[in-house]
């Protein structure tokens, strides 16, 4: 994939695995400014895989990675985040920390020096009447809540969420819906991996893995109209 003046993140031919094992082949995504991007995958399609690979927790092997026009594939985890690009993964708390206390943390840990807690309990509601009680007695919702609250503390250009959905009731998934839709409107720039296809309501645009490779790149209207993809994701004839 050549480079993209407009993109904000461009993966291009990324190879990532553990050990022996190769995970992703050739992988190519890119995410522009402000703009909403659906990773869309079964579960062991290499989703979070790819999304370790594009905050440095795993090597990339082959393949570039660039933030906002700059090479980072060999850079530290930390040095992406404080380049603007924050992650979201199912451990994404401190269970014996306070609401609050995560909150700054997240902020300070990224070269803020402090986070706009008001702002942050606006945006999610659920946490202020909590902002004292440790993390470990929130709900699964509640942390997903935290942990997109602690992300954003450090005020991202790029947001990277892996599996919000998971272990959540339909209630939830829709507020995490309704909570990046608001993100939206502020001109963050999201990439969601995910297999709830109720996602697509806040795509942009879309890329299907599936055994390690990108299968599919478009909008969602060019998706709902692929033939093969209505069979997979939407249990279609």
């Amino acid at each position: 994939m050549p480079p993209d003046a407009t993109a904000l993140l461009q993966a291009a031919g990324v190879d990532a695995g553990y050990g022996t094992m190769q995970v992703l082949w050739s992988v190519d995504l890119d995410v522009r400014a402000g703009e909403t991007v659906l990773l869309l995958g079964a579960n062991g399609a290499g989703k979070t895989t790819f999304l370790k690979s594009l905050v440095g927790l795993i090597e990339t092997r082959h393949g570039s990675i660039q933030l906002g026009g700059d090479d980072i594939t060999r850079m530290r985890s930390s040095d992406r985040m404080r380049r603007g690009m924050t992650y979201m993964s199912e451990l994404a708390v401190f269970p014996d920390l306070s609401v609050e206390e995560n909150i700054r943390i997240g902020a300070q840990a990224l070269g803020h020096r402090d986070a706009d807690v008001d702002d942050l309990y606006a945006l999610f509601p659920v946490l202020r009447d909590k902002r004292k009680d440790p993390a470990s007695s929130l709900s699964g919702g509640q942390r997903k809540m935290l942990g997109m609250a602690k992300a954003l503390a450090a005020d991202p250009k790029l947001l990277v969420l892996d599996e919000p959905s998971a272990g959540l009731s339909p209630l939830f998934v829709k507020e995490v819906i309704r909570i990046l839709k608001g993100l939206q409107s502020r001109g963050i720039a999201l990439l969601v991996a995910e297999q709830n296809i109720g996602f697509l309501e806040v795509a942009t645009r879309v890329f299907v893995l599936e055994g390690g490779r990108i299968r599919f790149s478009g909008t969602v209207a060019e998706m709902t109209d692929n033939e093969a993809l209505r069979r997979a994701y939407f249990g279609l004839k």
